[in-house]
């Protein structure tokens, strides 16, 4: 009779670690296989189906007759007018207006029109005063203009010398 002894094993860290390592190939292969699989069967599924129809780009059109208002959105006096006097002298709109924006810390400048009809003269502004941004928007459709530039504190194309 006497006490029970637990006989301690030597711990095995290499076997641990190999194991360790063998999991994590086998689980990453299994990955692997399992994408390429899924990505395969995807693609055959729109293998047989028609494409959609492409989405048609509108192309920018300087339009020499389109009315624009230009907006001053920042701290800069005479921001506006002289954007407004680029415009008429490049031939790419007719000034409507000059004003000053209900607030004076936008960000983005940009080019707003109200129809579709007006989009391609709104993307050629915005390409002249250095690759503004365009959105539509019946915000603006108070002013009785076709495109409203507003000057943000971002712009720094012809007028902002």
């Amino acid at each position: 009779m006497g006490a029970h002894r637990l006989v301690i094993r030597p711990r095995r860290f290499w076997q641990y670690l190999v194991a360790a390592l063998v999991g994590v190939a086998v689980l990453t292969a299994a990955g692997i296989f399992a994408v390429q699989n899924i990505g395969s069967s995807v693609t055959e599924i729109f293998d047989g189906e028609s494409p959609a129809a492409p989405v048609e780009q509108v192309q920018a059109e300087v339009d020499p007759e389109a009315t624009v208002a230009v907006l001053n959105g920042t701290t800069e006096e005479g921001l506006q007018d002289a954007v407004a006097e680029a415009i008429a002298e490049g031939e790419w709109g007719t000034i409507g207006f000059t004003d000053i924006a209900a607030t004076d810390d936008v960000a983005i400048s940009a080019v707003f029109f109200a129809t579709e009809a007006d989009e391609p003269a709104a993307l050629g502004l915005a390409k002249q005063l250095g690759g503004v941004s365009t959105y539509q928007s019946d915000d603006y459709a108070k002013y009785g203009v076709q495109l409203v530039v507003l000057l943000g504190a971002d712009y720094a194309g012809p007028g902002a010398e």
